[in-house]
């Protein structure tokens, strides 16, 4: 999962392209689009898929994609010259604009340029500004396109599962929905119910964090509070473990089995599969 927040610096994503290329790139017969607020700033079939780092690809679309007077470039110079290697501007729709956020490279990088194949080609953040929404073909997709090279297999199991929150049982299903994502941990996707099952439950506490997914959709979480130990004489205060569930309310259609299921970070939590205790992974959201 991925914080739409999170954006890069420009400038800086601009100087490493140019002197070092992407890491690869892929060109893609996908109609894709941009819509800012109700209306359609760029149609092409002409995407390339960028990996700017080796995680997942990102897409540059060309500047011929995009509808007139929506690019605003910054000063007249650039806005005169072709040849400049990359400038950052902005979107423009009436009084809606992306800020900064808009990465293009001129038409005439050098020849010997690590980053020629990108010459003509724009970047616009994904969350660059509200009512920015992108799409492939008709299905409006979140964060970063889906990488091609990656898939997800969601499969139903019969082995039971039981999830322990610092030492204590919170969660009790005898089946679930185990989702393999290419290069992150197996995610086990739990029944509502199974909190109910549980003992020394004290409540899930409704989170006002969201994530977006691009293979999955728009997250919610739950923070588990745990009420204090009656080992301990219950005189200690209650423990809160924020935002360790997540959940879909309505996932993309490839992740549809999982609508409202309950998913609990393995990298925060133990859970037992089968009888046996699973070793926390290790990944980027540990």
């Amino acid at each position: 999962m991925a914080n739409p927040k999170n954006q890069p610096d420009l400038q800086k994503l601009g100087e490493r392209l140019l002197a070092q290329g992407p890491v690869k790139t892929l060109r893609t017969p996908k109609r894709v689009r941009i819509q800012f607020g109700s209306s359609i700033v760029a149609d092409t079939t002409s995407a390339l898929y960028v990996w700017e780092h080796d995680y997942y690809p990102f897409y540059y679309l060309p500047l011929t994609a995009f509808r007139e007077g929506v690019l605003h470039n910054p000063g007249e110079e650039a806005a005169s010259s072709s040849s400049a290697s990359f400038y950052i501007t902005k979107l423009t729709v009436g009084s809606s604009t992306t800020g900064d956020r808009v990465l293009v490279f001129g038409q005439d990088l050098p020849p010997n340029s690590a980053a020629r194949i990108l010459a003509g080609l724009v970047r616009v953040d994904f969350a660059a500004a509200p009512g920015l929404s992108w799409y492939e073909e008709d299905e409006r997709i979140y964060v970063h396109p889906r990488d091609p090279y990656k898939r997800i297999d969601i499969l139903p199991s019969t082995r039971p599962v039981r999830v322990f929150v610092a030492g204590r049982l919170v969660a009790s299903a005898p089946s679930a929905m185990h989702l393999y994502e290419t290069g992150l941990p197996v995610r086990y996707y739990l029944p509502a119910t199974s909190l109910d099952a549980a003992d020394g439950l004290g409540l899930v506490r409704e989170s006002e964090t969201t994530t977006q997914c691009p293979y999955k959709g728009e997250a919610n979480y739950y923070s588990v509070v745990l009420p204090p130990s009656e080992e301990k004489g219950g005189k200690e205060r209650e423990t809160v473990v924020n935002d360790v569930i997540w959940y879909y309310k309505t996932p993309t259609h490839e992740s549809a089995r999982v609508a409202g299921l309950l998913c609990f970070y393995n990298e925060k939590v133990d859970i037992e599969l089968d009888g046996k205790m699973l070793e926390r992974p290790k990944s980027i959201f540990a």
